[in-house]
């Protein structure tokens, strides 16, 4: 058995989480119309060693989004899994649940394109640039091409300081996984059509994420990792909880 914290179809939290999400992804859209000002530049994560890295990104960059799909499918994941959640772990436990989890996926994120930026840095310079050269690149987003260099290994690697990281999908990922552990037989419904168990569905998703994550396709702009990163940091936080007795059985 679980200590539910009582039943609502909108708490406070995720009803909360709802508002906010939504006013930046206004207010994105109003900054851009109004003023040419591109609030995911601003508030999206960049990685440390980048020029336009800010502490305060590993905050705001959960609650922006690059469009209106992506905003909509995260609300949606939020409000369907986070409910249950919520009513069964209480508001203030949710919300801690929800940071954690969000923190670990961009700590996750960070630490993977840190290890692939490593990997694509030895390689420009075995192939020739200087240390020197790959900071100024760095420092001015340009940089020029050697013989023997693909223009694809230069991008990557620029690539992993000047693009931000966006979305509450982190989170969600640990929310999801959160209900897989909490109501494992319960339903889920792929299409609205296909009904599958939530501890399959979670277990296939997150199989799905790493394999693309490993995948590394070039034009994929989905943070598999941080997905990932979601799902590992809710299981620990879970397990830490049950070890502390502070989620009851």
């Amino acid at each position: 058995m679980y200590r539910s914290a009582g039943f609502s179809l909108m708490p406070p939290v995720v009803k909360n989480l709802l508002i906010i999400n939504g006013l930046f992804f206004l207010a994105t859209l109003s900054f851009g119309s109004a003023f040419h000002i591109n609030l995911l530049d601003v508030l999206g994560l960049y990685m440390p060693g980048s020029p336009d890295f800010e502490p305060f990104q590993l905050v705001t960059h959960m609650f922006m989004h690059a469009n209106f799909s992506h905003i909509f499918f995260n609300m949606f994941a939020l409000w369907m899994f986070g409910t249950a959640i919520e009513n069964l772990m209480g508001s203030r436990r949710f919300l801690t649940y929800y940071l954690i989890t969000g923190f670990g996926a961009a700590f996750l994120h960070l630490g993977v394109n840190y290890l692939e930026m490593l990997s694509l840095r030895s390689e420009l310079l075995a192939a020739g640039y200087s240390a020197t050269d790959l900071q100024r690149f760095v420092e001015t987003g340009s940089y020029n091409i050697i013989s023997g260099v693909s223009e694809r290994t230069l991008v990557g690697y620029l690539t992993k300081y000047f693009i931000p990281t966006v979305g509450a999908s982190g989170a969600v990922f640990g929310i999801l996984l959160a209900f897989g552990m909490f109501f494992p037989n319960s339903y889920i419904y792929l299409f609205f059509a296909i009904p599958i168990k939530a501890k399959y569905f979670v277990m296939a998703y997150g199989a799905l994420e790493l394999f693309f994550g490993i995948a590394n396709r070039p034009g994929d702009n989905v943070a598999h990792f941080a997905h990932l990163g979601g799902m590992v940091f809710g299981y620990l936080l879970i397990k830490y909880w049950r070890n502390q007795r502070k989620i009851f059985y």
